[in-house]
């Protein structure tokens, strides 16, 4: 696809994650935000990175994506809420840190596995606190939806067992929810179905349609009720 549908790929999309506002406020409490160095890897467009130091004036906020779409998107909804971020176009898997703070949330794939994740993140953050967003089987997968997501995804026990291996203590977990899943998953379609509505002869509609028709079909078919998603607060 080109620029233009890039960028409206995620346009009607808050953040990359089935999150809401409510939920998203706790995971920020819990988060015991002050002043030091938070750093968001794999951040996207940034917005809870934003949130964060808009609760936290003496925060320090660092991105760290390559999708460049994406790092745009959050340098202007910085400079129009006059907050400072270091939005850096890097491969998160080799951010150095350390920091006082990290958000990692369905980035597991840019280390390799959720195992790799964790065991890495615990460098980036010798002490303090991360919030590790991942995907879990909350029901035995079919072999459609392993294909979709690959083998790597972990059950919550499994998920749990992983983060105290890497020496992290869980100070809070909670999953998203089956309306934050669903809403989710609309706005993910959303930008590009507004487009197709209007550009139903453009050369480029066949393929965003059928983009748009089969990621429906897999997510109420697939791995809608199979697929979650946990958000850990931890410690070390």
């Amino acid at each position: 696809m080109d620029d233009e549908l890039n960028a409206l790929r995620r346009s009607r999309m808050r953040w990359n994650t089935p999150l809401s506002e409510p939920h998203a406020e706790l995971l920020l409490d819990r988060m015991d935000l002050a002043g030091g160095h938070l750093v968001d890897l794999g951040c996207g467009w940034g917005e809870l990175l934003l949130r964060a130091l808009g609760r936290a004036p003496d925060l320090r906020g660092t991105g760290v994506d390559t999708d460049e779409t994406g790092l745009a998107r959050g340098r202007a909804a910085a400079r129009e809420r006059g907050l400072a971020v270091d939005f850096t176009e890097a491969d998160a898997a080799t951010w150095d840190g350390p920091a006082d703070r990290a958000f990692c949330i369905g980035a597991a794939h840019i280390f390799g596995s959720t195992e790799a994740a964790l065991e890495r993140l615990a460098r980036v953050v010798p002490s303090g606190r991360l919030l590790y967003g991942d995907g879990f089987w909350a029901a035995p997968p079919d072999p459609t939806a392993q294909d979709i997501f690959g083998p790597d995804i972990l059950t919550l026990p499994d998920l749990l067992d992983a983060a105290d291996a890497a020496g992290w203590r869980v100070l809070h977990f909670s999953t998203a929810d089956q309306l934050e899943w669903d809403e989710f998953e609309s706005t993910s379609r959303a930008g590009w179905a507004e487009w197709l509505a209007a550009h139903p002869a453009d050369p480029r509609a066949a393929p965003v349609r059928e983009w748009l028709d089969r990621r429906l079909r897999e997510y109420v078919r697939d791995y809608r009720g199979v697929l979650g998603f946990t958000y850990l607060v931890l410690g070390r």
